[in-house]
């Protein structure tokens, strides 16, 4: 199973994140959306859980949660836009995976046997961070995670 993971894309929807997410059966936007037709273009490739982000401040943007679990297999992915606000014990919820975005910086951690997981920023380049998505491959009880290069 292959989970496709997006943040801080701002309103711009490149090409490249939509061919670099195809084949996902499910994909997570972790914040700062944008633009609803984000949305709408990510929807055509697989259902997509999405929360809040500190941009998506529009009244259309009102009913998005600031956090969501994503059952993923039979595993919980804790999705949430800024980590300092993460207010759980990821281990003792029984969380496989913390999903978060909002640094626009790209990273891949295990801590305590949890994945957290910032897929970068596929949006408007800032400052010198690549523009990045990020892929979990599931296999059975096992998260394989990657950081997709879109642009140097």
């Amino acid at each position: 199973m292959l989970v496709g993971v997006i943040s801080d894309t701002h309103g711009l929807m490149r090409a490249l994140a939509l061919r670099a997410l195809k084949g996902a059966v499910l994909i997570i936007h972790a914040g700062d959306v944008g633009k609803p037709e984000v949305l709408d273009q990510l929807r055509t490739i697989a259902p997509t859980h999405v929360v809040r982000g500190n941009v998506d401040t529009q009244s259309w943007w009102a009913d998005l949660p600031a956090t969501l679990d994503v059952d993923v297999d039979g595993m919980r992915f804790h999705v949430l836009h800024d980590i300092a606000e993460l207010d759980i014990e990821p281990e003792s919820a029984g969380l496989a995976a913390i999903v978060f975005g909002h640094s626009h910086k790209p990273s891949i951690e295990m801590r305590g046997g949890v994945l957290y997981l910032n897929p970068g920023s596929a949006g408007p380049r800032r400052f010198r961070l690549p523009v990045t998505i990020a892929r979990v491959r599931v296999s059975g009880r096992t998260l394989i995670p990657e950081i997709v290069t879109l642009e140097s």
